[in-house]
């Protein structure tokens, strides 16, 4: 027969495990959302300078398409955004910016004299750059995004996550501005 002290030392035993296990994991899950948000703040900081060099680029553009200010107003609009939205937000305007961009430089393409302008190209130069600084940042954060989903989706991490409401995190998807689809350019 158990005795009453033996059974009141593996519960106080399967307690403390459970406790220990409950922390474990809560840090687990609080690492991996610390990696996402670091991931987060490297996307933050190269759409910055995207966004910064942007205004450059479209000055010497203008230099050479009048014509084409509602372009260049489209692309210093998109550019102005909100830096507080949430991810999708960001997402879709990022997106919008991304096909503006690409306009301008099927514009640029109809502009021989544009195209072996040093500072046009220059500024190219660091917009492939910046680019393939965001797509680097990118693959690092949903790299994180990843992880993170995978601890608060899976069992048994996701009854921790449940209690300590981890949320799951959106994924970052955005093209760069380098993959140019063939934008529909009307010259008159």
């Amino acid at each position: 027969m158990v005795s009453t002290q033996t059974v009141l030392l593996v519960l106080i035993g399967l307690g403390a495990g459970l406790a220990l296990w409950t922390i474990v994991t809560f840090n687990r899950l609080i690492r991996r959302r610390n990696l996402m948000r670091e991931g987060w703040s490297g996307i933050d900081v190269q759409l910055k300078r995207r966004h910064t060099l942007i205004p450059n680029l479209v000055e010497t553009v203008k230099a050479y398409s009048r014509h084409e200010k509602l372009l260049l107003e489209k692309v210093a609009a998109l550019r102005g955004g909100a830096d507080d939205e949430d991810i999708p937000q960001r997402v879709t305007r990022e997106n919008a910016l991304t096909d503006q961009l690409k306009t301008l430089f099927a514009l640029a393409e109809a502009y021989p004299d544009l195209k072996a302008d040093r500072n046009y190209r220059q500024l190219m130069e660091q917009l492939a750059d910046i680019e393939d600084q965001i797509q680097y940042a990118r693959r690092y954060y949903n790299g994180a995004v990843r992880d993170y989903n995978i601890a608060a989706e899976s069992f048994p991490s996701n009854l921790v996550a449940k209690l300590f409401s981890f949320p799951l995190a959106a994924f970052f998807q955005i093209e760069t501005a380098t993959q140019r689809a063939a934008p529909n350019v009307e010259m008159p």
